[in-house]
């Protein structure tokens, strides 16, 4: 089984990302069941058995979504080189080259996620989700596994040496930050995003008796 699952992790681009891409479908199918189906019959709309069926069942979705407050789609693992440097009154310096690896996710806010986010078209069995806008959660930096390269005259004192490791660590982190804005990481991870979610409402939908119905979300 270990080996199993390793070998599914290699489909990834990103090393890291598979790890923490797994949807916590029995969680989430439960959440359906315990969400509070009956102070929503007030707000769907009546108009037809599978519309309705269908329109409690995405209602429910968005409460249980929502509960969920936050939702990490993706993940990205780099690296940040940063240089820090510091000198006295005497004129001598000390400098601290890191290197380290870091991992930056991206979340999903679901707390902004509402029933207006969602439409149905019943002819057509197409729901369409838009998307809170994607941001940026927290950055696991790595630092069993960084380099640091020393010098300067400086560095022989080691709170000249702490104060470089924190200023560097302060330049990762802006470094690691920029990357991760980077259009192309964007764009996965809203891929992934949009992917992940319409998952998460067509569990209900397919726990309804409604396998036809076919699920789009959307960034604006």
């Amino acid at each position: 089984m270990p080996e199993e699952k390793n070998n599914k992790l290699k489909d990834y681009p990103i090393k890291l990302g598979a790890v923490m891409l797994a949807l916590p479908v029995a969680a989430f199918a439960a959440g359906y069941y315990v969400a509070p189906k009956e102070q929503l019959d007030e707000v769907v709309e009546q108009n037809g058995l599978l519309q309705t069926n269908t329109a409690k069942v995405l209602a429910t979705t968005v409460e249980s979504l929502r509960a969920e407050n936050s939702l990490i789609v993706w993940s990205y693992k780099g690296s940040a080189k940063v240089k820090a440097r510091q000198e006295d009154w005497l004129l001598l310096e000390g400098t601290q080259e890191l290197i380290v690896p870091a991992v930056v996710s991206y979340r999903l806010d679901l707390n902004k996620l509402t029933l207006a986010d969602v439409s149905y078209n019943e002819k057509a069995k197409l729901v369409t989700v838009k998307l809170p806008k994607l941001g940026l959660g927290d950055i696991a930096f790595q630092p069993e596994a960084a380099t640091k390269i020393n010098g300067g005259l400086l560095t022989f004192k080691d709170d000249t040496v702490q104060a470089l490791t924190k200023l560097n660590y302060k330049q990762a982190r802006r470094a690691m930050t920029a990357q991760a804005q980077q259009k192309t990481m964007v764009e996965q991870a809203q891929a992934q995003a949009a992917k992940n979610v319409a998952k998460l409402f067509e569990i209900p939908l397919r726990i309804a008796g409604h396998p036809d119905v076919k699920v789009v979300a959307t960034f604006d």
